[in-house]
């Protein structure tokens, strides 16, 4: 859950204020050009479509998940609730615009936002927080099916009753969910309160639980974050600070084999609570984090297999909330903030932003999801209370940073 109450009513969200508390945190409200967070906008646009994540098929093309009120959206039904099923789309690199999404999981109450990851045998996890059939608020739930989605474990099997917030990474034949449980009232974006915990389960490729770890058991941490290597799960998450309207981001990794965490470590305090992404980034065997400071500065950070920072990008244009994160070789590419898209070189021991280029989508806080289709173009779909808007990125138009964009 972000930044809501722990009610009776688990998926009605945000009347009022709240819907403002998703935006903003403290003093800064993101009012940038690219809208991520208008500040006319007085409605929470996750209740439209909120979640978007893709793995390949066992065609080669990609499976899209996409958590949706409907297609078209329709948001928030009349009694206030968050009416979201799963819709799948495909998309090859041959295609103009991924396939009209069809119903992939649907149930009442919300299901969402959707996670989803995929082992070496090519077995797909889905997971994501579901109000339906649960004695509590909610419960983090799961699915595994196959690369041609045939069902192996299908939806619905629990996670965790009561869990939250989960997002599902694959490492190596190991499916891990981290996850939260419990809210603490008071506190946080516009003292609405915080999760209180964070856990991982690891699994097996068919869906089996082998492990449970206590990652920060009862205390005010939450929204946690998950990238897996081949052996390894890089965990992250936000940490409430008292007194401030900012939090620390945390992580440490996970090995999937033993249970085995390493020390916890605070990555960067300041955080602007949510805005915050990992990513593993295979040539270079280095997890990538990126995020921005409650200051709308953005930042970058290179972790290895043992948890330890081996590189740094102290200041950067800033992030975007729940947009994604591609590795094409050395290159990451992800949103920013100004409505561009930015390109972060990486080596094992450095990051450089080379370069950037204007987007022609207005970027949300609600999903976006890039795919490359070649090592010239990526296509990017991003989520829209109207439905899914996309575009194709012609790299070979970037352009050098400025002074500005270099924090000089």
């Amino acid at each position: 859950m972000e930044n809501t109450h722990m009610n009776s009513n688990p998926h009605q969200r945000f009347a009022h204020s709240l819907a403002r508390a998703a935006l903003c945190a403290g003093a800064l409200c993101l009012s940038v050009a690219n809208a991520q967070a208008r500040p006319h906008d007085q409605e929470d646009l996750r209740s439209y479509m909120h979640g978007i994540e893709a793995v390949k098929g066992a065609d080669g093309r990609f499976l899209i998940f996409i958590s949706s009120s409907g297609i078209p959206p329709k948001g928030e039904d009349e009694n206030g609730n968050w009416p979201h099923d799963i819709y799948l789309s495909k998309w090859g690199i041959n295609d103009t615009r991924i396939s009209p999404p069809t119903l992939f999981i649907k149930r009442p109450e919300a299901q969402e936002p959707v996670s989803v990851a995929q082992t070496t045998d090519g077995n797909v996890m889905l997971s994501f927080e579901d109000g339906w059939n649960t004695t509590n608020e909610v419960n983090q739930r799961y699915g595994v099916y196959d690369a041609k989605l045939r069902p192996i474990a299908p939806y619905p099997r629990d996670v965790a009753t009561g869990g939250h917030s989960g997002h599902v990474a694959a490492a190596g034949k190991h499916f891990v969910v981290l996850y939260s449980e419990d809210w603490v009232n008071g506190g946080g974006v516009d003292d609405l309160g915080t999760g209180n915990g964070v856990y991982a389960k690891v699994f097996d490729s068919h869906g089996h639980l082998l492990s449970t770890s206590d990652v920060a058991p009862q205390r005010r941490e939450w929204w946690p974050m998950i990238a897996g290597s081949s052996n390894r799960a890089l965990l992250v998450w936000q940490q409430f600070v008292p007194d401030q309207t900012s939090a620390n981001l945390k992580i440490t990794v996970l090995d999937p084999e033993t249970g085995k965490l390493s020390a916890h470590k605070i990555l960067r305090s300041g955080l602007n609570y949510y805005t915050y992404k990992a990513k593993y980034i295979p040539l270079i065997d280095r997890f990538l984090v990126t995020g921005t400071t409650v200051n709308g500065k953005g930042f970058a950070y290179l972790i290895n297999n043992d948890g330890k920072v081996s590189a740094t990008l102290e200041c950067m244009p800033a992030t975007v909330r729940g947009a994604d994160v591609v590795a094409s070789e050395n290159i990451a590419y992800t949103p920013s903030q100004d409505n561009r898209l930015l390109h972060l070189e990486l080596t094992p021991s450095s990051i450089k932003l080379k370069a950037v280029q204007r987007s022609p989508l207005i970027w949300s806080y609600i999903g976006s999801l890039g795919l490359m289709r070649n090592p010239s173009s990526i296509h990017w779909i991003s989520l829209t209370k109207n439905g899914v808007e996309e575009t194709d990125f012609d790299l070979r138009n970037a352009v050098q940073p400025d002074r500005s964009d270099l924090c000089r």
